[in-house]
Parts: structure tokens; C-alpha cells; sequence
């Protein structure tokens, strides 16, 4: 059984997952929207909230923490804080959403787009 089983493994080792999930949100980050499957876009959901939420403080200290966790890539870092952060001073969270665009033809495998609100 899965008690407090809570990530998804993808079918794939720890390093590949962390790098995915890693990969997914420089990329929301960089263009905004990505089409996704379902259980990623998911997955990816929280880590970029908080990214976020951590990013609208605006201090050094929070600066550094997004640093840290974005894998030391300083233009990805410079956008969230200069441009998607201050966007959403006023607001408390929700800062993404995800649509459900049905399934892909070639797997069934649900879609779906993850986007900046």
C-alpha cells in the first residue's frame, strides 16, 4: 500500500524525476503555458506556487532559495522576479490553472495545458 505516498514516480528513477519536474517549470516559467499530461502538469503545479510565493518577497534571501532550487539558472530566476512575481503581488495564491485538452491519439493518455492565471 501507498500510505503518504504522495509524488508521482513517472515510471522513471528519482534523478530522471527530479530532473523532469525540473525541466517542466524552467519551461512554464520561460514561455508561460506547456502542454502537458495530466499528472505532470499536477506534479508541477505546487512546486511553481511556491516558487512564486517565495519570489514575491523580492529579498536577497528568497532570491537565493529560488536559485537554489531552479538549479543555479540566473535567466529563468531574473524572469520569475522581475516579471511573473510582481503580477501577482495583490493575490494570495491560484497563480496557475490547468485545462484539460482530452486525450492523445496515439496512447490515451490524458493532456493537458498548464498556464500562468
Amino acid at each position: 500500500m501507498r500510505h503518504h505516498n504522495k509524488n508521482r514516480k513517472f515510471g522513471r528513477e528519482k534523478v530522471q524525476r527530479s530532473a523532469l519536474i525540473n525541466s517542466l517549470v524552467l519551461n512554464l516559467i520561460v514561455r508561460g503555458k506547456i502542454k502537458t499530461t495530466l499528472p505532470k502538469a499536477k506534479e508541477i503545479r505546487p512546486i511553481v506556487e511556491k516558487l512564486v510565493t517565495i519570489a514575491k518577497k523580492g529579498d536577497l534571501a528568497s532570491r537565493r532559495v529560488v536559485i537554489a532550487r531552479l538549479t543555479n539558472r540566473s535567466k529563468e530566476v531574473k524572469k520569475l522576479f522581475d516579471i511573473i512575481a510582481p503580477q501577482y503581488a495583490d493575490k494570495k495564491g491560484g497563480y496557475t490553472r490547468i485545462l484539460k485538452l482530452g486525450v492523445r491519439k496515439s496512447d490515451a493518455t490524458e493532456m493537458a495545458q498548464i498556464e500562468f492565471v
